[in-house]
């Protein structure tokens, strides 16, 4: 069991005290650092986080398509992305999100009837008319991710890849709706940061 002091939870509550951080923007914080250390410990801290896998009408492209091959909901989209990888990058969901709706809103997807809360949503007609004249793109942009997904089996530890995919999805899980209380917010940043510090100590 992980046994963490109150330095470092009033450490992550000085942090976000008076700055308008809540548990989405908490959220979005433990994603970037689960992929920090999934990257070794290599990703800047603080605003530096590397070039972005995709920019905006690439990942709508990516979304459109995985859209259009199966219908899916928001967490579909993000663990198929991250099985594409090999776990090596998941969209968080303050990016996919919004680019559903963005999505929806061209008229390239519509929301289908499903059982639950969660929205699953299929490609238009005009979606993947959308698809056929972007079609070279879209199969580059595939191509990334999937030799992304080779380069890591080449080179990453199977267990800690597994490890970091079941954390990282049992924060967002957790906190992705925005309902938790903030003393758990900053408890669990606490644990993450403790463990990230314990990774980089080690030789």
């Amino acid at each position: 069991m992980f046994r963490f002091s109150h330095c470092g939870t009033d450490r992550h509550h000085r942090r976000g005290a008076g700055h308008g951080f809540g548990p989405e923007l908490d959220v979005e914080r433990f994603a970037h650092e689960v992929e920090r250390m999934r990257d070794g410990g290599h990703r800047p801290r603080g605003g530096g986080r590397g070039r972005r896998m995709f920019d905006g009408g690439e990942l709508r492209l990516v979304l459109l398509k995985l859209i259009a091959d199966e219908p899916r909901h928001g967490y579909d989209l993000i663990r198929e992305i991250e099985a594409m990888t090999g776990g090596a990058y998941a969209p968080s969901p303050g990016v996919i999100y919004p680019t559903i709706t963005l999505l929806d809103e061209m008229g390239f997807i519509e929301e289908q009837r499903s059982e639950g809360a969660k929205k699953r949503f299929a490609a238009t007609d005009a979606g993947r008319a959308h698809l056929a004249d972007h079609a070279d793109q879209v199969a580059m942009l595939i191509a990334r991710l999937q030799a992304l997904g080779e380069h890591r089996q080449r080179t990453d530890a199977a267990p800690i890849r597994r490890a970091m995919s079941g954390l990282k999805m049992a924060v967002v899980d957790r906190f992705g709706g925005g309902d938790a209380p903030p003393e758990m917010v900053h408890e669990v940043a606490a644990m993450i940061d403790e463990l990230a510090q314990k990774v980089e100590r080690l030789k």
